[in-house]
This record gives C-alpha cells, sequence and structure tokens, in this order.
C-alpha cells in the first residue's frame, strides 16, 4: 500500500481522527443543533396553534358582537315602541281630559244660558206685569192695590200667553 502512497498509520491516525472529530462534532454541535431546530419547530407550531386559536377566539367574539348588536337594536325597537305607546296613550289622555273640559265647559255654558233666560224671563214678565198694571189702571181709571194686580196680570199670563212655568 505503500507502493500506492497510502501510509498506513497516517490513514489509521486519520481514520481516528475523523470519527473522533465526528463523534466530537455530533455531541458538541449536531444534537445542540438538532435540540435548537426542533425546539424552533416546537415554537413555531406553538406559535401556529395560538393564531389559530386567536383567530377562533375573534370570530365567536365578532359572532358574539353580532348578536349584541342584533339584541341592542331590537330592544332598542322595543323602546321605541313602547315609547310611542307611552306617547300615544299620554295624548289620548290629554284629549279625553280636553274633551272633559269643553264638555263641562258647556254644561256650565248652558247653565248660565239657561239662568240669564230665566232672569230675563222674570225681568220680562216683572216688566209687563207693570205695563199690564199702568195699562189697566189707565183702561179702568181707577188703581187696584198692587198685590191685586199682580194675581190678575200673573193669571192672565199664565193662561193667555204660557209664559210662566213652560218657559
Amino acid at each position: 500500500m505503500e507502493a500506492l502512497g497510502i501510509n498506513i498509520p497516517g490513514l489509521l491516525t486519520q481514520i481516528v481522527s475523523f470519527l473522533l472529530l465526528f463523534l466530537l462534532l455530533r455531541a458538541v454541535l449536531y444534537k445542540p443543533l438538532l435540540r435548537m431546530m426542533d425546539e424552533r419547530s416546537a415554537r413555531i407550531r406553538q406559535s401556529l396553534e395560538t393564531a389559530e386559536q386567536t383567530r377562533q377566539e375573534a370570530e365567536r367574539s365578532q359572532e358574539e358582537m353580532k348578536k349584541q348588536i342584533e339584541e341592542a337594536r331590537a330592544e332598542g325597537q322595543a323602546m321605541i315602541g313602547r315609547a310611542r305607546e307611552v306617547a300615544d296613550r299620554f295624548r289620548e289622555e290629554e284629549l279625553a281630559k280636553a274633551r272633559q273640559e269643553i264638555d263641562d265647559e258647556r254644561a256650565k255654558a248652558t247653565a248660565n244660558i239657561q239662568r240669564e233666560r230665566d232672569s230675563a224671563t222674570e225681568e220680562l214678565r216683572r216688566q209687563f206685569a207693570g205695563m199690564a198694571i199702568t195699562a189697566a189702571e189707565r183702561v179702568v181709571e181707577r188703581s187696584l192695590d198692587a198685590g191685586a194686580h199682580r194675581e190678575l196680570i200673573e193669571g192672565v199670563l199664565e193662561e193667555g200667553l204660557g209664559v210662566g212655568g213652560r218657559g
């Protein structure tokens, strides 16, 4: 082998040196490098899982927000409906009060008109009675007492004119 230029002790030394270097590099460099690569792979996998969980949570949160928005919208519509009902009820109550006040005023006005009419009728009756007495005095040319005249005139008015109790 020496004719080929191969030195056996040198070759053995190189093989042993290569094996020692290989084992040393494997122990010192390859295993830590593999361990770092595995750790990095694990971290990447964990980051991907975390990202997926975050995405799912975001989707759930978005769905929950949509539900809350829909609930708030429905609640707002319900509140608007209740407010309209309250406003309608208030308006109806106020209209009923106004109608009642109008009816009360109408009744008072009717009572006042009736009272004024009765008063005017009574006043007219008194004036007519006075004129009738005066006219009767002139016709008869003698004066009866006032009480007798009144009775006479009131009797005539009630019989002939119907001014008294039928009013």
